[in-house]
């Protein structure tokens, strides 16, 4: 067994316990340690002196210790240990808690480097429980690791010590000598050093951008090698184009960006290899009108489709839209979780046989029982909810089927070409005609009451509206709410504020069945107001809604406010979002004002990135891609633009990566992508 296969357990100091709290962090191997990269650094290399450390602040001080620290009883069975440093020109005072190891860890006379937060009073500055490195074998920098409990930073730091003392003197580099010369990389094995234990500032930057480097190379590989597989020969090939024939059945002129995705799509599926397309459009685009036309296809060319949708209720609302579109000659069906066992039998039945063309539904498609006869197109609504393991599992069901991947968040174009980098992209910049624009205010909670009172006049003219609040209830995951407002209380006090209105409320911890129960009164226009957490971001389509009051609306990214305003406006209303926010800092404030000054989705995606980085868009692993440990999709853009490169020159010359010197990118490749796959 390879050291970096070797088990945690096995490596000295950790053993069985410990061993399970790494398990904890997602490490469970030395080679996994060895890349579990510190999340932050204390710089240790420039120790201040005692008057220049500024209370409030974090600081690395250089002292003295004058005593040895003394210890005191207070109540409540806390034992205090004091002790006074000085620099030779002030003093500082030190308290540690409930640590007797203090009195022979800190010994005086001898001088110290102590790292913590600074307070002070009138008369005298002050640390509490600091951390403390004799100063003549101080670290300049110091790692600091995630952390879980019974596992501290230190504890991480000893264990990843030890496994670099096991690394060979010589270790494979998965990265070509060339290509690290070309790009100005360090070998592994000084980066694994240097990352975990930077001698200085100048090491640091080094070891992390040959890291960065890699995972990013790495990454465009695979996904490159994915896009390169599905150019190869397809025997779903469609004969003809039925295109014209669906407009016609269409109540509506498809916008001309609809016609240019239905297009390139449609010179996919002809080409005669498998279709690998992303279809990225704004709310209200008319995604599902595209996907339509690519499903009338296939059935007009004898094939079967499915789409996957992420929840039931979107499953559902995609059955009924795509049914009313496609003509009474193609069998459509809608398959979930809650699908009646006899009516699931029928479906599944059918589906095997031919007998239905298009397949709706939710995960419920991945099933073992769902064979279908001659599946060639697989859709996947709302990309950002669904891993790439998901879309290959749906895909496993047919020989090669062409694919489709739908996402409402906008990308800016450049970065969505590298991060869907095993997809062709095709953007619907255009909403169809008549769509009104969704007038959008910030307003204090002072302005409330006037609010809920615009809202009554529009119940009042048989109009609906959302209330969204950031909690489900007062006692939030912290046991503080603080001024946010939360669901449950929310709804309870608008039924008293306004008794004549039918008040809903939805959240995410609501079994889906009652979820679902709920969006239904809604849509049928049986609740007036809907209280909600973010679980109507996505796909909820009821056009009598008109009005969406966003509580805490500082609390959202802009990609997220602009996606809960498209649920309103989707009739023929005009349509008003009221953000409602105390927020005083400027980033809140400038993202409320860019809400109030735009309604196009690129332009508000861009903004994001700019203001909050990418959490929006890759946030928990919502993009499908493998979980990147030091790389940052736009922190490391120029980094990303030349790992993109490099795979891309790299594969021209070597496509299957078989050469001898490409061994170690090949599994690097395959380990990255079967954990991605949670094989």
């Amino acid at each position: 067994m390879s050291l970096y296969g070797k088990p945690i357990q096995d490596l000295k100091g950790v053993g069985e316990k410990r061993a399970r709290l790494f398990q904890k962090l997602g490490v469970f191997s030395v080679g996994a340690l060895l890349r579990f990269y510190p999340r932050a650094y204390e710089d240790l290399s420039r120790p201040l002196s005692i008057r220049e450390a500024c209370p409030g602040e974090v600081s690395a001080v250089r002292a003295t210790v004058l005593q040895r620290p003394a210890e005191t009883r207070i109540r409540g069975g806390m034992t205090l240990y004091k002790c006074t440093i000085t620099d030779g020109e002030s003093d500082l005072f030190l308290t540690f808690f409930n640590n007797p190891y203090i009195k022979n860890l800190l010994k005086a006379g001898e001088e110290y480097i102590f790292y913590g937060k600074v307070t002070a009073s009138f008369l005298k500055k002050e640390m509490a429980s600091p951390e403390f490195f004799p100063a003549a074998d101080c670290p300049a920098i110091r790692p600091v690791y995630r952390q879980t409990e019974g596992l501290s930073s230190r504890l991480i730091q000893n264990a990843v010590k030890n496994a670099l003392l096991l690394l060979p003197s010589e270790i494979k580099d998965p990265l070509p000598e060339p290509l690290r010369m070309r790009y100005d990389l360090c070998s592994l094995r000084t980066a694994l050093e240097e990352i975990h234990f930077p001698p200085s500032q100048g090491a640091l930057l080094r070891a992390r951008k040959r890291l960065v480097f890699e995972e990013l190379f790495v990454l465009q590989l695979g996904l490159l090698k994915m896009k390169g597989r599905a150019r190869c020969e397809s025997s779903l090939r469609f004969t003809q184009d039925f295109t014209p024939d669906f407009y016609r059945l269409l109540p509506f002129q498809p916008t001309g960006a609809q016609q240019r995705a239905v297009g390139e799509a449609m010179m996919d599926l002809q080409s005669g290899r498998p279709m690998n397309r992303l279809v990225q459009g704004d709310v209200g685009s008319g995604k599902t009108a595209v996907a339509a036309a690519l499903c009338y296809n296939a059935a007009c060319n004898g094939f079967q489709s499915a789409l996957m949708a992420p929840t039931e209720l979107l499953a559902r609302q995609h059955y009924q839209t795509l049914a009313s579109m496609m003509g009474a000659d193609i069998q459509v069906a809608l398959l979930t979780s809650s699908t009646p066992a006899a009516e699931k039998k029928e479906i599944l039945q059918a589906l095997a046989q031919g007998g239905i063309s298009l397949l709706v539904g939710t995960h419920a498609l991945l099933s073992e029982q769902v064979a279908f006869h001659r599946l060639a197109l697989v859709i996947t609504d709302e990309q950002h909810r669904f891993g790439v393991e998901q879309r290959a599992a749906l895909a496993a069901k047919g020989d090669n089927p062409h694919l489709l991947v739908m996402s409402a968040t906008p990308i800016p174009r450049t970065l969505a070409l590298m991060i869907y980098g095993d997809l062709d992209l095709s953007i619907l910049d255009e909403l169809p005609p008549g769509r009104q624009k969704i007038e959008t205010y910030a307003i204090t909670s002072e302005k409330r009451l006037r609010a809920l009172g615009y809202l009554q006049k529009h119940i009042d003219r048989g109009l609906q509206g959302y209330i969204i609040c950031p909690m489900i209830d007062n006692a939030g995951e912290d046991g503080a709410a603080g001024d946010r407002k939360s669901v449950l209380d929310y709804a309870q006090r608008l039924r008293k504020l306004m008794p004549t209105a039918r008040i809903g409320h939805l959240h995410g911890r609501m079994k889906p069945k009652e979820k679902d129960a709920v969006m239904d009164e809604f849509a049928a226009g049986r609740l007036d107001v809907l209280v909600s957490t973010t679980v109507v971001e996505v796909g909820v389509d009821v056009p009598n809604a008109v009005i969406m009051m966003i509580e805490n609306a500082e609390r959202y990214g802009l990609s997220q406010l602009h996606q809960l305003r498209g649920r309103v406006g989707r009739g023929t209303e005009k349509s008003t979002c009221i953000l409602v926010s105390d927020a005083q800092n400027q980033e809140a404030v400038t993202r409320l004002q860019t809400m109030c000054r735009t309604s196009n989705g690129f332009e508000i995606a861009d903004e994001d990135l700019k203001l909050r980085g990418p959490g929006d868009f890759f946030g928990s692993r919502q993009h499908g891609l493998p979980e990147l440990k030091i790389a940052n999709m736009m922190e490391n853009m120029e980094a990303l633009k030349q790992a993109q490169q490099a795979a891309q020159e790299l594969l021209r010359t070597d496509p299957g990566l078989e050469e001898k010197a490409h061994a170690g990118l090949r599994a690097e490749v395959a380990r990255l992508f079967t954990a991605m796959n949670g094989n």
